[in-house]
Parts: structure tokens; sequence; C-alpha cells
């Protein structure tokens, strides 16, 4: 008599928090502090924490969702345990059209990187490779085995913390307060764009659960990895952003440049600044890791709900890894990155997450009555305060949304709509 291979539990609970915070931190971090200051001056200091805590609420209604559950998917699980397949469809393909559109960038983004040091990056052959290489790399890896690939994100995120820890150990004796204080008023027309930035700096915290299935623990590991990770970057973004005003009188002027490796390079000399490129570069491929761990579970929690061919439901009989998922998420990346058609979707990155956020949110609720509290089940305090805060953010953050980001997302939800009565009768 034989069984199906089953997916190993194998991620522990500081594994988790690494692939939490490496599915945050990488190329914004970079490329925020100047484009942020371009918007809201000096004042963007104070906005990055805010926008950390309006993260953490939306953080705590993952902590509390993920609760309820040890199987992999994420917002996909919750939203359709609350609301019904439709409901939860439509986010999980939201998500994943996210980790999709996000994959490409960044490898887009890796090759552009790599011009500091390698020119002609962007170009031919070469771009193709840079592209390419990480990529395979990657799908290999995470094909082999969760283990590996989790140890490497933990990997991936000290290497690149520590030019940003660097930057501000250096960086925070150097600050001159007068070109930060006295702190004028920002634009209020910047308030808006500086709100869909900072959120997008924050996002990725939302798929620390996608592999909850291969999670030793997840019911009490995804809440504290969640918690412990937005609370860290949160004052990882604040020192740096404070270290960027207060070292480059011409910070906004620099966002289309490298601010944070000009501004180690002024403090300390050229190879800091050499130190802080290569971090932006491991930052990246971080990310690209980050999405070829997680991105590919959101395929396969809905390929086992019948949603897409039966295949990208298949469990690797060896390793233990949903390999054709993996691989069909790393093929559909590159050929996005190679063709340059990504641009369009990146543009709805932040209207998917959002869909993310809000359906989770409006979850917590419904879940409390439906599933009641288990064991590992974290209640948030204030009854529903929590998630209703969590929901008016969202909808800030699409207020503040260009009105052709909102038609994208229309259109990504009706393409949803389409492949949702396409669902296989097996």
């Amino acid at each position: 008599m034989t069984t199906s291979p089953l997916l190993e539990r194998a991620v522990s609970r500081w594994q988790i928090v690494g692939i939490s915070i490496n599915g945050v931190v990488g190329s914004g971090i970079y490329l925020v502090p100047a484009a942020a200051a371009a918007l809201m001056g000096a004042a963007s200091l104070w906005a990055v924490p805010l926008a950390g805590l309006a993260v953490l609420l939306l953080a705590l209604c993952f902590a509390e969702a993920g609760s309820h559950f040890n199987q992999p998917g994420a917002a996909y699980i919750y939203t359709r345990e609350a609301f019904g397949e439709f409901i939860g469809f439509q986010v999980g393909w939201m998500t994943w059209l996210t980790r999709i559109a996000g994959g490409a960038a960044l490898c887009n983004g890796l090759a552009q990187a790599l011009t500091f040091v390698l020119p002609g990056a962007t170009e031919g052959f070469t771009r193709v490779a840079v592209i390419a290489v990480p990529l395979v790399l990657l799908t290999a890896i995470n094909v082999i085995g969760v283990k590996h690939a989790a140890r490497l994100e933990v990997v991936l995120t000290v290497a690149k913390l520590l030019p940003l820890l660097f930057l501000i150990a250096v960086g925070i004796p150097a600050v001159d307060g007068s070109l930060i204080f006295p702190m004028p008023a920002p634009d209020p027309a910047g308030i808006a764009a500086a709100a869909s930035l900072l959120l997008f700096a924050y996002a990725g915290f939302e798929n620390t659960a996608a592999a909850a299935g291969e999670f030793k623990n997840p019911q009490r590991d995804v809440p504290f990895a969640l918690i412990v990770s937005i609370v860290s970057i949160t004052l990882l973004y604040t020192l740096v952003q404070l270290v960027a005003l207060g070292t480059l009188p011409d910070l906004a002027a620099r966002a289309d440049g490298a601010p944070l490796a000009d501004a180690v390079a002024l403090i300390v000399g050229v190879w800091a600044g050499v130190f802080l490129t290569l971090g932006a570069v491991v930052s990246i491929g971080g990310n690209i890791g980050n999405t070829m761990l997680v991105g590919p579970r959101y395929l396969f929690a809905m390929a086992k709900s019948g949603f897409g061919p039966p295949f990208l439901a298949q469990i690797h009989p060896r390793f233990h890894t949903p390999h054709w998922s993996i691989v069909t998420q790393s093929v559909i990346a590159g050929a996005l990155a190679l063709s340059g058609s990504f641009v369009q979707l990146a543009m709805l990155s932040i209207i998917a997450r959002l869909a993310t956020y809000i359906g989770t949110a409006a979850a917590v609720p419904v879940l409390r009555r439906k599933i009641g509290r288990g064991e590992h089940t974290i209640v948030l305090p204030g009854g529903a305060t929590i998630p209703v805060l969590a929901l008016l953010v969202c909808i800030a953050f699409l207020a503040s949304a260009a009105p052709e980001n909102l038609i994208a997302g229309l259109i990504a939800l009706v393409a949803g709509g389409a492949v949702y009565f396409f669902k296989r009768s097996d």
C-alpha cells in the first residue's frame, strides 16, 4: 500500500523570523530614504516609524489569523475559511500576482545593481545570465528541500543586515542635527505618495506563513516571527532614515542614485560605499530567494483546492517539496523579467497586497466566531479594535493609490474571477 508524500515540518522559530525579515528588507531600504525625503523632507523621519506602526496593526491581524491554522497558504486560507472559496481564491490570486511581479522586478533590479561592478549587466547575454543564474540556483535549492532554503534565507538575512548595521554604527555619531531640525511641515501633496512608498518598503511580511505546512510549530512561531520582525524592521528603517537625513544635505536630490552608499562613503570612504553596494545586491538576491520560497506555496495551496493544473499540487517523493509549483513560479518570473512585460504587473503590487491585507483583517473577527479559541490560538486584545484600525489603514492606503493602479487592480480581480470558474471537479 502506497501513500502520497507529505510536506516535511523542518523550519524552526528563528528561521521563520529570518524568512520574515528577509521578505521585507530588500531593495526598498536602499531606495526609500531619498525618495521619502523628496516627498516629505525631514518629516520623513517620523513618517517611517508611523508607517511601521500601521503595518504592525496589519501584522497583528495576520498573527491571530495564522494561529488558527498549521497548513500553507496564509491569507488564502484565512479568507477562504472566513468568507468562502471565491473570496479566498481572489486573495490567493492577488497575492501570487504580487510575488510574480516582485520576483520579475527584483531580477531586473539585481542586473541594474551589478552595473557598478559589471558594466553591461543590463544588456544582451550578460543580462540573461544575471537573471537566469540566480533563478535556476534558487529553484534547485527550494526543490531539494525547504530546510536548505530556510537556512539560506537566514544566511541572506544576516548578510543583508550587516552593511545596514555598519551604516548605522558609523553614521549615528556623524549625524548633523541641523540638517533635520527644526523640522518643517511636509508638503500635503507628498504625503499620499509617501504612504504608498512606505507601504512598499514594509511589504512582504504577509508571506511569512505561506509555507506554514513546513514549519515545526506554525501556530506559535508565525505570530512570534511577525511581531519580532516588524518591530525590528521599523527600528532599522528609522535609524537608517536618521543617518541618511543627518549626513547628506542634498538627500532628496539623490532619489535616482544610491543614497546609502553615498552617505557611508562620505563618512568612512569609497570602500564603504562598495560594501553598501554589495549589501544591496545581497538584499535583492535575498528577496528573490524569499519569493522562490513562499510564492510557489500559494500555487500549491490553490492547486490542492482545485484551481489550476493538478500537477501543481504534487509533492516530490524524495524532497517533500511542491516541486512543480516551484519550477512554474521560476519559469514565469524569469520570462516576465526577460521580456520586460513585468512592468505593468509591478504596478499591481500595492493594490494586490492591499487585497491581501483587507481580506485578512476582515477575516479575524469572523474566524473568532467560526473556529473559536484553541490551544495555540492568539486573540488580540480590544475585541474588534485592532482589525477595524487595520482596515482603516488599508482604506487610507487605497485612497493614496494612483488611479491607474486602481484600474489595474480591478482588471486583475476580474481575471482572477474568470480563472475561478475553471475550477477542476476532481
